[in-house]
């Protein structure tokens, strides 16, 4: 749970448009500060900051909140770990306030596994200068790796042994059923606990605090069996989410900062090789697809990416798929390609820096390299796939850029493409148009009385007595409502949801009407509610009427009771 004297006090302790010009030059407008959204590729000045409030709003790509949605989005993190970041540069003490047992709980079982993890990162490096590690130092030479290298990564090395990291873990007084749940050890049939990895060279993987968290560990050419896997990878845990995570990101962080791109990459010793020849800012996906959750982490950092992948057939299909979810996010992306079978650590050793520059000069943008892929496709297959494509881009002047691109580029008519866009949009909400096209006057009414309680949440009392909440219908304002009783102040922002955030900062926001008349707003909505009573009892009485079942004298009463609504209904 969020603990609101902790928000509020790192709020008044931290400005939202000074952590903002870290990142983006901020520049006054009227009462506002603008810049082009760090979160998604333009050049204008949708980015929009409201000091007095201390929230922001893009009104391209429709990110808004306040300083913990700004940072965490930034830096790819969680609420945790947003919370745990700003109230270290706040000077906030986490541990000062009450905390649920059970979350102190996990807490801990998290701090005794990343402990775990960092006394392993450094067992594992210093079993490279041991004397049975003589074959992975000779691996680290023969693959160009310097000793800087090794170090900047800790790399390490797990020896062949089922029980050397166990005793090292016991000796440290830890739980090695613990560790086994972290996947630092295995467990057997008969509840044993063993090394998960043994004779294997170790990359620690960290996280943006550059706290060991998972490991990948890679055979040995010389040393590996016909049933050895080539790399064996940390499985989940509390403390580690494959998908969310992006292996060298810790160590190219600076970089990335100073170049504003990133270059991404695969495989473990292709992160390594390029930083090797002074491509700081590469990182890896930890040899799966690209993730979403990998996407919004890196959007954080910077909104251009350079895309490495071998120049296989898989290596192609990777990018292609990559380049699909980073454009329909908003991000730029180019694809460096390699020819032939030729990957990224044969390019650099067998021709140097300078022919990787030359690919990178000739890079292929994003969508260019999709449109190419797609002419090798069958017809129906390109359009579905752009049609899908463009189904994901919800941004407009994104949408009708990679529309007309895709339309000449394959030789179709822009208006047959879009025009399936929209069947397939039409088609995805069925549920939704069927609520809008039978309750618009529903919707209608719980926005007018949503929008009057997030402009003035002191207010709710007096909507209150006036029925307003009895008057509301939809999920999401009912649940908004609740949110902003359970506070009734300013403070109910930071319990909301995105998209609840979006809609406070719509209602409170630059566009929206001063906030300075707000007797008026209330008098509309009591006026609106009243109308709404008088209009539920005229269709009790007319129902009333044509059941037909009352005796002649309770219709009389039916009769006169609508008779007299009405005659109030037109005095008004």
């Amino acid at each position: 749970m969020k603990n609101n004297d902790v928000i509020q006090a790192i709020k008044s302790r931290l400005s939202l448009a000074d952590m903002a010009r870290r990142y983006v030059e901020l520049h006054p407008a009227g009462s506002r500060l603008v810049a082009p959204c760090p979160f998604h590729q333009e050049t204008k000045p949708s980015f929009s900051i409201n000091e007095e409030q201390g929230t922001f709003y893009c009104f391209g790509c429709q990110a808004s909140g306040d300083i913990f949605d700004f940072y965490g989005r930034l830096n790819g993190l969680d609420f945790k770990e947003t919370l745990a970041a700003l109230a270290e540069e706040a000077g906030v003490r986490l541990d000062s306030y009450r905390a649920d047992p059970k979350a102190r709980e996990q807490r801990s079982q998290k701090r005794d596994m990343l402990k775990m993890h960092e006394l392993a990162a450094s067992h594992f490096h210093s079993n490279l200068s041991s004397p049975t590690a003589a074959a992975c130092r000779d691996y680290i030479g023969e693959r160009g790796i310097s000793p800087e290298l090794v170090e900047k990564f800790g790399l390490g090395w797990s020896m062949d042994s089922w029980q050397d990291l166990g005793d090292t873990l016991r000796r440290a007084g830890f739980n090695l059923s613990t560790a086994a749940e972290c996947g630092l050890q295995s467990k057997s049939q008969g509840g044993r606990t063993f090394d998960r990895f043994r004779n294997r060279l170790m990359f620690p993987i960290r996280n943006l605090s550059g706290q060991a968290i998972a490991f990948g560990g890679r055979i040995l050419p010389a040393l590996a069996r016909d049933d050895d896997a080539k790399y064996i990878n940390s499985s989940d845990s509390p403390i580690y989410k494959k998908g969310e995570h992006l292996f060298g990101l810790f160590q190219a962080r600076p970089s990335i900062a100073v170049k504003k791109s990133v270059i991404l990459t695969e495989g473990y010793m292709d992160v390594i090789t390029l930083h090797q020849y002074g491509y700081t800012q590469a990182v890896g996906v930890l040899g799966t697809a690209l993730t979403p959750d990998q996407i919004k982490r890196l959007s954080g950092f910077s909104s251009s990416l350079e895309l490495m992948f071998d120049g296989d057939n898989a290596g192609r299909k990777a990018a292609f798929r990559s380049c699909e979810m980073l454009l329909s996010r908003g991000l730029s992306c180019k694809v460096v390609l390699f020819p032939d079978d030729n990957d990224i650590d044969s390019m650099l050793h067998s021709f140097g820096a300078d022919a990787v520059e030359d690919l990178r000069a000739h890079a292929q943008d994003g969508l260019e390299f999709c449109i190419s892929v797609l002419r090798g496709m069958a017809p129906r297959d390109a359009v579905e796939w752009a049609r899908h494509f463009l189904s994901q881009v919800d941004m407009p002047e994104l949408f009708h850029r990679f529309a007309a691109d895709l339309a000449a580029g394959l030789g179709l008519s822009e208006a047959d493409l879009r025009g399936g866009v929209l069947e397939r949009r039409s088609a995805a909400a069925p549920r939704a148009q069927e609520r809008r096209s039978t309750a618009p006057r529903s919707i209608s009414r719980d926005r007018e009385i949503m929008t009057f309680a997030v402009r003035y949440p002191h207010r709710l009392p007096d909507l209150q007595a006036a029925g307003a909440d009895l008057a509301l219908r939809e999920p999401w304002a009912l649940k908004l409502w609740d949110k902003l009783a359970a506070a009734c102040s300013e403070q109910a922002f930071d319990d909301l949801d995105p998209k609840e955030k979006t809609f406070w900062i719509r209602c409170r926001g630059q566009e929206a009407p001063p906030l300075n008349d707000e007797e008026g707003e209330l008098n509309a909505i009591r006026q609106m509610l009243i109308n709404l009573q008088k209009t539920s009892h005229m269709a009790s009485v007319v129902a009333a009427l044509r059941q037909g079942t009352a005796s002649q004298e309770t219709q009389r009463e039916y009769m006169r009771a609508l008779l007299e609504a009405r005659g109030r209904r037109s005095d008004q």
